[in-house]
């Protein structure tokens, strides 16, 4: 039996309500759909987000068995370096796992979970992880800034503990030109979007559940729930309504909640069914672009026995208002700030970045062989002034270790797109004590010794070479 073993979800803690939108940019154009949209912190991009959703959907999972690692998104942080290598190395996988990449179509995402699906079917990796996750810029005033939204979906693909097996999967392909994007563009480029929305969206992916239909013997009527991505709110239920699905057999879209979440849209919205799927459901998904995909999962009794995880439900509930719509713009990059001097950085020593990248991607110090003592950086003598031992150390991962704030500061004079950058003292649960920068809080919300956990983010953005220095901050523990 091969299918999913195992979910996770990440949306980020930010929230703009689309009121604010208006508010703002109302005079120029509208915003689209209402609610609210998810949007990245400042030092948050796509593979920081597929890194969370990762470990969300590690939760009962031993990493080790881990053969490969698929990505999928329209916004790799780079053009040319692999995306689903650096997810693989922040979660720490070994090192023979293969990677890929799956890009440039919203339903990279499908394709990714069907690829990842069709290995483990052929036998050529026992377990799969598929992360899908998205974090695109818009042109301020468009249609696309109001209805874009951030965040990211991950699965584990395996044939055993299987919570939810693959039935089939039925796809088309079809070179529609509604929206693109070229080499050295910024912003997508846009078709008109009744055409977008009568040719497009109306047709692809009732045409591939139609076609899932023939090719298993299957209609309506055997789903629980269908998974129909759709960019407009009219148009969501009509799309079901065509292929003969009762309303209450359609999966809520999350337009108003988080927004158009590009390659990851359709696994989010998996995560949301399978987070409230009973043994025996059959849970349809669909996908859109560039034609459309259709995949279907039966859910088995080992759904009952799933690790806790935040997925989607808990991360919804976690959240911040982001009430400037000019903060908003800073994060996406899309406006001029003033940065200084602190605000450059230097050339990054691509060298040292191998040459350290366990230390600095996967927080990997050391452990003492004699005394057990944890620390961060890796050292070659014990910090332990009762112990000292040279060269007896054994290598520690820290990333997914507790932590407590032991003192922090709010610094004013340094450069921070969300300032005031913030940073502080950590003591890790079982030892090792270092200096890290905060996010996704603000300085009134900090307090001594409260919990606090590892999150991998962009610590700076080397833009002279084209390179994004990822690393390591904390974050006050949600729930």
């Amino acid at each position: 039996m091969v299918g999913i073993v195992s979910f996770g979800a990440y949306v980020p803690r930010y929230r703009l309500n689309r009121k604010t939108l208006t508010a703002a940019m109302g005079w120029f154009a509208g915003t689209g759909v209402a609610g609210e949209k998810a949007v990245a912190n400042y030092d948050e991009d796509s593979v920081t987000m597929a890194v969370a959703a990762g470990f969300d959907s590690l939760k009962g999972v031993k990493k080790e068995t881990l053969e490969a690692l698929y990505m999928a998104t329209t916004t790799a942080p780079y053009r040319e370096r692999q995306d689903a290598g650096i997810v693989a190395a922040a979660l720490d996988l070994k090192g023979d796992v293969r990677t890929a990449d799956f890009t440039d179509s919203s339903k990279a995402g499908t394709a990714a979970l069907i690829a990842g699906c069709d290995a483990v079917k052929g036998a050529s990796a026992k377990s799969v992880m598929v992360c899908a996750s998205d974090c695109r810029v818009a042109k301020p005033g468009s249609f696309e800034e109001g209805n874009y939204g951030d965040g990211a979906a991950a699965f584990v693909i395996g044939d055993s503990q299987v919570i939810a097996a693959l039935g089939g999967n039925y796809s088309v392909s079809r070179d529609f030109t509604d929206r693109w994007r070229a080499e050295d563009d910024r912003f997508v480029h846009t078709a008109e979007d009744r055409w977008i929305r009568d040719e497009g969206y109306t047709k692809f992916p009732a045409e591939a559940i139609q076609g899932l239909f023939k090719k298993y013997n299957l209609s309506a009527k055997d789903f629980a729930k269908v998974i129909i991505p759709c960019l407009y709110v009219r148009e969501h239920g009509a799309i079901g309504k065509s292929c003969g699905f009762k309303p209450e057999q359609i999966q809520p879209e999350i337009l108003t909640t988080v927004g158009d979440s590009g390659a990851a849209h359709s696994l989010m919205m998996l995560v949301a069914a399978l987070e409230q799927a009973k043994p025996g459901d059959k849970i349809l998904v669909a996908s859109y672009g560039n034609g459309a995909d259709a995949v279907f999962f039966e859910v088995t009794p080992e759904i009952t026995k799933l690790a806790e995880r935040r997925g989607m439900k808990k991360h919804l509930a976690l959240k911040k208002d982001l009430p400037s719509y000019e903060r908003f713009l800073a994060f996406r990059d899309n406006l001029l700030t003033e940065q200084g001097l602190r605000g450059e950085n230097g050339p990054t020593l691509v060298t040292l970045l191998w040459r350290d990248r366990k230390e600095i991607t996967a927080l990997y110090g050391s452990k003492c062989r004699k005394c057990g003592t944890p620390q961060y950086p890796r050292q070659r003598i014990c910090v332990n002034p009762d112990c000292g031992a040279t060269d007896q150390m054994d290598e520690y991962c820290f990333a997914d270790k507790k932590a407590r704030l032991i003192s922090y500061t709010a610094d004013s004079l340094a450069f921070s797109v969300s300032p005031p950058e913030m940073y502080g003292v950590i003591d890790w649960e079982g030892g090792g004590r270092f200096l890290l920068d905060i996010t996704d809080s603000e300085p009134e919300s900090l307090k001594i010794d409260m919990p606090v956990e590892m999150t991998f983010r962009r610590r700076y953005a080397d833009k002279a070479h084209g390179i994004m220095g990822y690393f390591w901050k904390v974050k006050p523990v949600a729930a």
